[in-house]
């Protein structure tokens, strides 16, 4: 327990906000596991100025486990913290801190096992994968699951240390955000129906997204195991106008749509293109050939759907002590993990009931209690391999 506050201290001091490089983080994980004869390989971004950090401990030609993790957090501007973010405090069997559920506590409990995983016999290795990006659309793990899919052995079973206060979650919905922007024609708002109007055909077209969202809550379409049962579909962001005597050329807004597995998003995103092509689009340029109405993607990651039935599950209830698989309204790198091959579970310390909040924390019973989770990955680990 002592190593892994320890360690999280460290981690919480590195201010990684996902507008900010990650590379110092990366690079003191980089000589702790050095410390202990662990070589890392990194992938960087295109500038360079952020990287994954891909490491085995154990044998290389069986198949193993991945301990992964995101090293970025969101910002805390405008937040009110009555404990400072980049500073770990404990306070009342509590460690508050940026990142401390979300999810740095997982991370440091992972590099406190180092020690161990060197001495031991591993007859599996133990991989651990720490990615950025993350928290703007799961960016920067796929180059690094590129590199993980050029590896001759494809591990057994990946453990997304996401807070889930270490209860066993096997999925989670998939998300698509999306960017309209919508060029209309520009005139004194004395002659509006000279101009078009494109905030109100932006609105038009969120009214529209409200009524898609609306048919996605058909009990037909609902998964029980999920909460909200149904997928949904949010505008999160509008921008548009000049000022109030001036009928506005332009108005830009993002929405998302975040869907049960087996779920296609971007059905919703069609739907809304047809409307805007077929409904919209005609009218706004019979008043003004320019107008238009563009879509762009912003990000987008998979859902994650991993069978209770499946050898995943089994070990992840080995590890945890439970069978009481249950899923999570939140995404996570998981279903970009599935879809590389590698079966995917998600359970780390925490609850994101504290992430992205100020004074956000992480328990010192869920750090002890991740522990002897790890503890347990580390006795699979070293059990002769089938």
């Amino acid at each position: 327990m002592s190593r892994a506050r320890q360690l999280l201290a460290e981690l919480v001091a590195f201010d990684t906000t996902s507008r900010e490089p990650n590379l110092a983080l990366i690079h003191f994980v980089r000589d702790y596991l050095a410390s202990f004869g662990v070589a890392s390989e990194l992938v960087h971004n295109d500038s360079g100025s952020k990287a994954n950090l891909f490491a085995t401990v154990g044998p290389v030609d069986v198949p193993g486990i991945v301990l992964s993790g995101h090293t970025d957090t969101v910002p805390v501007d405008g937040q009110a913290w009555t404990h400072p973010p980049f500073s770990l405090t404990e306070a009342g069997g509590k460690l508050y801190g940026r990142g401390t559920a979300d999810m740095k506590g997982y991370i440091a409990c992972v590099l406190a096992l180092v020690p161990a995983l060197a001495k031991a016999e591993l007859q599996r290795p133990v991989h651990i994968a720490l990615s950025f990006d993350e928290e703007v659309g799961c960016l920067g793990v796929r180059s690094l699951l590129e590199v993980l899919g050029g590896k001759p052995v494809r591990p057994l079973l990946c453990v997304i240390g996401e807070p889930t206060e270490l209860k066993p979650v096997l999925g989670h919905k998939g998300k698509l955000a999306m960017r309209c922007d919508v060029h209309g024609a520009a005139c004194h708002s004395a002659y509006a129906p000279q101009g078009v109007n494109a905030i109100e055909y932006a609105a038009r077209l969120i009214a529209e997204l409200s009524r898609l969202g609306e048919a996605l809550k058909a009990p037909a379409l609902h998964d029980a195991r999920f909460d909200p049962p149904f997928s949904t579909v949010q505008t999160g962001v509008i921008n548009g106008g000049k000022a109030l005597n001036i009928v506005p050329q332009d108005c830009r807004f993002d929405f998302e749509v975040r869907a049960l597995p087996g779920t296609d998003p971007w059905q919703v995103a069609e739907q809304l293109r047809a409307y805007a092509e077929q409904s919209l689009l005609p009218a706004m340029r019979a008043v003004s050939g320019q107008s238009d109405i563009r879509f762009s993607e912003l990000s987008s990651y998979p859902g994650l759907a991993t069978s209770a039935q499946s050898q995943a599950a089994e070990w992840l209830a080995q590890f945890c002590g439970s069978r009481e698989f249950g899923t999570v309204a939140f995404g996570t790198e998981g279903g970009l993990f599935d879809e590389a091959g590698v079966p995917t579970v998600v359970c780390g310390p925490g609850s994101m009931e504290q992430g992205h909040k100020p004074d956000e924390f992480v328990s010192l019973a869920q750090l002890e209690a991740c522990d002897a989770m790890l503890a347990r990955v580390l006795a699979f680990a070293c059990q002769p391999s089938l």
